[in-house]
């Protein structure tokens, strides 16, 4: 979405004040806050569907 947009994580960073561990979290899939998800969605004028999906994490072992 970033390239579609042509924002740059510099841009993100500097012009949105966007943190670059918020970056890391997402490029690394790991939890972000919705706080976090919202402002992403406003700084890329896009839909969160366009910036994440939900997977479901197999079920565990019932002992």
């Amino acid at each position: 979405m970033m390239k579609e947009k042509q924002i740059s994580q510099y841009a993100l960073i500097k012009k949105y004040g966007v943190s670059p561990g918020q970056i890391t979290r997402l490029k690394r899939n790991e939890s972000v806050s919705t706080h976090t998800i919202d402002m992403f969605c406003r700084i890329l004028d896009c839909e969160v569907e366009d910036i994440m999906r939900y997977v479901r994490e197999p079920e565990a072992k019932k002992i």
